[in-house]
């Protein structure tokens, strides 16, 4: 089951916060088809948000096709969006781990390592922002002086209306 953790300094509202750690559980295979969700209750009792703002979640996952509200029994997941370089054992993820660890050694911290981190895959992937249902054009992301166009100094996307719960 997935435990959801909220940032409340990151500037990214809480709902959208819940859509992505789905979505990468999703693509990490911690989540499969026919998993069900926390509950809201579950959720709330956990996080202390508004349950709203779980539900505001939950179907922003639905519209996206990710997953399915069943009236009395959850919400579930309907599909994966895992690939096999990407799970949560591969290879890749333990020698990604291995260089975070001397990049913190080499005295980095988390901004440093999302910095760097962003630079190289935008000149991996081309400029455009990782895809997902949750992905924002650049035009509507901001960076941490609050110019549009980049993201802020966390790393995260976000629009200026997003509010907080």
């Amino acid at each position: 089951m997935v435990e959801f953790r909220i940032d409340r300094r990151s500037g990214v509202a809480p709902y959208v916060q819940i859509a992505r750690q789905v979505e990468q559980a999703l693509r990490l295979g911690l989540l499969m088809p026919g998993d069900q969700l926390p509950t809201a209750r579950e959720v709330v009792a956990a996080t202390a948000i508004n349950p709203n703002t779980v539900l505001k979640a939950y179907r922003e996952l639905d519209r996206a096709g990710l997953v399915e509200a069943r009236p009395g029994l959850g919400t579930f997941v309907r599909r994966s969006l895992a690939r096999p370089g990407a799970a949560a054992d591969s290879p890749l993820r333990a020698e990604l781990a291995g260089w975070a660890e001397r990049a913190r050694a080499a005295g980095l911290d988390r901004d440093d390592v999302s910095a760097l981190m962003a630079s190289v895959l935008d000149e991996c992937f081309g400029d455009a922002p990782p895809g997902g249902p949750y992905a924002l054009d650049r035009a509507d992301r901001t960076d941490h002086v609050g110019h549009t166009g980049h993201a802020d100094r966390s790393g995260h996307a976000h629009h200026a209306d997003e509010g907080t719960g």
